[in-house]
C-alpha cells in the first residue's frame, strides 16, 4: 500500500487524490480477501468533521496569512539591508547577517519557500557584488531559508503536534494509561526552540570558520560615513517590528497566555498593521495575500483529507501492527527503531513534500515509536529537523529549486549543490546532537508545561510479587518488548493498577 502510493506520486498523480484512491483500492482488495472490515469507512465523515472543527488547525491559515503579509510589507528587505550594514564590515559579516535575518523571518513567518525566494532576490546580488564565493552565498541563503521548518511558529510543527497528539493518546491507551496528558502545539514549539538555535549557531560557526580559513570567499564590505551615521536609527526601526511580533506571538504561546489560534490571530492583525504603517496595505497587495493564503491552505488541507483515508485503511488492514513488529525487532531497541524511521523520512524527503511526509508517515510510525518509549516531543523535533535537512539535500531539495528559480543568471546549479553540502553536514550534526541528548528537546517544555509523558521499561526480577506478576501477565500482549521479561509501562499507573 505504501509503495503503491509513493510510486503513484512519483509518476505525477496529485498527492491528495492518490492517497485516497490507493486507500479505496486496497480497502476493496482487503474486503475481497476477508481482511478488511468495510464498516471502518463509516468513520471517515467523523474524521473529516473533526478536521473541519479542529480549533488548533485554525492557526495554520492565520500563520500563513501573517507570513505572506509580512513578506509583502518588505520587512525582510529592511532587516537584511540593515543587518548587512551592521555586520558587513567584518569578514563573513554578510553571511552571518543572512543567517540571522533568516532566523528572524522564520520566527515571524515560518514559510520556507517565501523566505528562500526573498533572501535570494535581496541578498544574492549584494553578496555577489561584495565578492562572496557563489557556493557560500547559495549555501547560506538556502540553509537560512529552511529555518522556518523548525523555528516556531512553523506550520509544519502545528500539524506535527496535532498528529502526535493523536498518536500519543493511542499509544498511551494501548500501554494502559487511560488518562494521558494532552500534547499541545506550545509544547512542540518550546521543544523546537533550542534545537533551532543550535542550528543557527552551527551555521554562523561555519561562516566564521570559512572567514578564517579562506578569507577570500567572504570579504568585508565598506560603508560610507553617511551610512554609519544612519545605522543606529535603522537598526532600531528595522529590528523592532519583527521582534515585537515574535514576542507577541511566540511569547504568548510559550507562557500559556494564549492558545496558538489566538496568537496566530494577533500575528495576522499585527502583520496587517505593520503593512499599513509601511504604506503597503493596498487593495492589490491584500488581494494577492488572500489569494496566496487560500492556495497554500487548500493544498495542505486537501492532502490532510486524503492522508486521513490512507491512515484509516492502513490501520484497518492491520498495517500498524506489522510496522510495530518490524520496528520492535530492530537491533538497538527504541533507538534503533527511531533511527530506521529517521532514515526513511530523510530519503522520502528527496521525492515528497514536507506535508506529504508528515501526513503519511507520522500517523503510522509515531504510535509505534511512542509505544516503544520514545518521547513524542523529542520525536516531533527530530522529524522536523530531518525534514529541514531534506529541503537542502541535492539533487531534489526544494530549497535548491526555489533559489535556482530566482538566481538563474547569477548561479550555476553546481554552485548551489556545492554550497549546500556543508550545511547538510551541519544539519546532520545538529540532528545527532539532539538524537544523543533528548533533553535538548524536552527540557524547555518540561520547564514551561511540566512533563507530559513518562514511560519506562520495567524488568521482572526475582523480587516481583505474585500480584504484580499477574498484572503484567494480563497485559502481556500489549506491553511485551524484545525481551520476554521486559514491558513498557507508564510508571504513574503501575502501582495504582497493581493495587
Amino acid at each position: 500500500m505504501f509503495p503503491a502510493a509513493i510510486i503513484s506520486v512519483l509518476i505525477g498523480y496529485p498527492v491528495a487524490f492518490t492517497l485516497a484512491g490507493i486507500s479505496i483500492i486496497f480497502a476493496c482488495i482487503g474486503y475481497f480477501f476477508g481482511v478488511f472490515d468495510p464498516s471502518l469507512l463509516t468513520a471517515l465523515p467523523v474524521r473529516y468533521f473533526g478536521i473541519m472543527t479542529n480549533e488548533v488547525l485554525v492557526a495554520v491559515p492565520l500563520f500563513v496569512f501573517m507570513g505572506v503579509m509580512l513578506e509583502r510589507s518588505k520587512i525582510s528587505e529592511e532587516l537584511l539591508t540593515t543587518m548587512s550594514e551592521l555586520l558587513g564590515g567584518i569578514r563573513g559579516g554578510l553571511g552571518i547577517s543572512v543567517i540571522i535575518v533568516g532566523a528572524l523571518i522564520a520566527a515571524s513567518t515560518g514559510i520556507v519557500g517565501a523566505t528562500v525566494v526573498t533572501m535570494g532576490l535581496l541578498s544574492l546580488p549584494v553578496m555577489t557584488k561584495a565578492g562572496y564565493s557563489p557556493s557560500l552565498s547559495s549555501g547560506t541563503i538556502c540553509a537560512s531559508g529552511t529555518l522556518g521548518q523548525i523555528i516556531p511558529p512553523s506550520t509544519v510543527l502545528i500539524f506535527m503536534a496535532e498528529i502526535l497528539q493523536g498518536a500519543n493518546q493511542k499509544a498511551q491507551l494501548e500501554m494502559g494509561n487511560f488518562s494521558p496528558e494532552p500534547l499541545s502545539v506550545g509544547q512542540l514549539f518550546a521543544g523546537a526552540m533550542i534545537p533551532g538555535l543550535i542550528l543557527v549557531g552551527l551555521y554562523i560557526t561555519w561562516v566564521i570558520t570559512l572567514a578564517i580559513i579562506k578569507p577570500e570567499t567572504c570579504p568585508p564590505i565598506k560603508l560610507s560615513t553617511q551610512q554609519k551615521k544612519q545605522l543606529p536609527r535603522k537598526v532600531v526601526f528595522a529590528l523592532f517590528p519583527p521582534l515585537l511580533l515574535i514576542i507577541l506571538v511566540l511569547g504568548s504561546i510559550l507562557t500559556g497566555f494564549a492558545t496558538p489560534t489566538e496568537s496566530a490571530s494577533v500575528g495576522a492583525i499585527g502583520a496587517t498593521a505593520l503593512a499599513g504603517i509601511k504604506k503597503k496595505l493596498s487593495y492589490k497587495n491584500l488581494k494577492e495575500v488572500m489569494r496566496s493564503t487560500l492556495l497554500i491552505n487548500s493544498m495542505v488541507f486537501i492532502i490532510l483529507l486524503g492522508a486521513s483515508v490512507f491512515s484509516l485503511v492502513f490501520r484497518g488492514l492491520n498495517g500498524e501492527e506489522v510496522v510495530y513488529n518490524l520496528l520492535s525487532n530492530v537491533p538497538g531497541g527504541k533507538e534503533g527503531a527511531l533511527l530506521v524511521v529517521m532514515l526513511a523520512v530523510f530519503f522520502l524527503g528527496f521525492f515528497l513534500d514536507t506535508f506529504e511526509i508528515i501526513f503519511i508517515t507520522v500517523p503510522i510510525a509515531a504510535p509505534v515509536l511512542i509505544r516503544l518509549g520514545v518521547d513524542p516531543i523529542y520525536l516531533g523535533v527530530l522529524i522536523g529537523m530531518n525534514l529541514q535537512t531534506s529541503f537542502l539535500t541535492p539533487p531534489f531539495g526544494f530549497s535548491l529549486f526555489y533559489l535556482r528559480g530566482v538566481a538563474n543568471k547569477i548561479l550555476k546549479t553546481i554552485d548551489i549543490y556545492r554550497g549546500v553540502l556543508p550545511f547538510v553536514a551541519l544539519q546532520l550534526i545538529g540532528i545527532l546532537i539532539v538524537f544523543n541528548f533528548p533533553s535538548i528537546a524536552t527540557w524547555l517544555p518540561d520547564i514551561l508545561f511540566g512533563n507530559s509523558f513518562d514511560s519506562s521499561i520495567i524488568t521482572i526480577d526475582e523480587n516481583i510479587t505474585a500480584n504484580e506478576k499477574e498484572v503484567l501477565d494480563n497485559f502481556n500482549n500489549l506491553f511485551k518488548t524484545n525481551s520476554p521479561k521486559e514491558f513498557i509501562f507508564p510508571l504513574d499507573n503501575f502501582e495504582s493498577l497493581v493495587d
